[in-house]
């Protein structure tokens, strides 16, 4: 009888011990689970600087607050400016860990000046509309109207990505546009409209949809002749690179396509 006992207890704990060991195997599976780029989720923590074109000031904030919530003890800063700015930050040695554009010449320049780690990943597409004070007061209808002196429109500076399309859509169609002021990011141009500053201004449609009523948004055909194509990378200079990835991961993925179609940017 004590013998089969003994065998008996022995069996059992064989069997606790092949339990404990998958479920050891298990969660060891789930602590080096990666991300879409590879990043290991275990290394997911602490804090990253992101900089970003100004366009992407609203779901990079929404996507930002997303990342923390999802990844605990994470932090997320954002620099957002004109993309050449961006550029010329970087150039000049401002830390950060990675860098969305919202043309490809500006990435391009990031990635011939070493400061990117990887291949850029496409994740959005933009288009200019025009957008004058509500009601379009000055009953501004095409893009050539916007040729006329008497309407005061901001434009952004050619080397700035809106500023490149805009030239792109005047070259295209014969048309030059007085503008009464050149800036540095879309930003400015939709707050020089929305302050009165202007009649009409060149912006992104998710720009104009981003302020709803404040503005009078007038599509024209023209705009797609220049459409401009978002970049983003983890940067060389990271010195957080699994974070990073894990935020690229995020802009790229499902969730992050999802907040970029609601606010009017469209794939890639």
């Amino acid at each position: 009888m004590k013998s089969t006992l003994t065998v008996s207890l022995v069996a059992l704990g064989a069997s606790v011990a092949l339990l404990a060991g998958c479920g050891n195997s298990d969660s060891s599976d789930s602590a080096t689970e990666t991300t879409a780029t590879g990043a290991d989720t275990s290394d997911v923590t602490g804090d990253i600087t992101v900089f970003a074109a100004a366009s992407l000031k609203s779901t990079f904030t929404e996507l930002g607050a997303t990342f923390e919530a999802e990844h605990p003890g994470t932090n997320v800063e954002f620099n957002f400016a004109g993309s050449s700015d961006l550029v010329t930050q970087l150039t000049q040695g401002a830390p950060a860990d990675v860098f969305a554009s919202a043309d490809t010449n500006n990435m391009t320049k990031a990635v011939d000046g070493d400061l990117v780690a990887g291949d850029p990943e496409n994740f959005a597409t933009n288009t200019l509309t025009i957008v004058t004070a509500p009601g379009n007061p000055k009953n501004v209808t095409s893009f050539a109207d916007l040729a006329n002196p008497d309407i005061l429109t901001v434009v952004c500076a050619p080397q700035v990505p809106c500023g490149s399309a805009t030239k792109k859509v005047e070259d295209a169609t014969g048309t030059t546009i007085p503008a009464v002021s050149e800036e540095s990011a879309v930003t400015d141009v939709l707050g020089k409209v929305t302050s009165g500053q202007a009649d009409a201004g060149l912006v992104y449609v998710t720009d104009a949809a981003g302020v709803g009523d404040k503005v009078t948004a007038v599509t024209f055909p023209e705009s797609a002749e220049a459409v401009n194509t978002y970049p983003i990378a983890v940067l060389a200079g990271s010195e957080n690179a699994s974070t990073a990835a894990a935020f690229e991961a995020l802009v790229t993925g499902d969730a992050g396509q999802k907040v970029l179609a609601e606010a009017g940017f469209a794939a890639p």
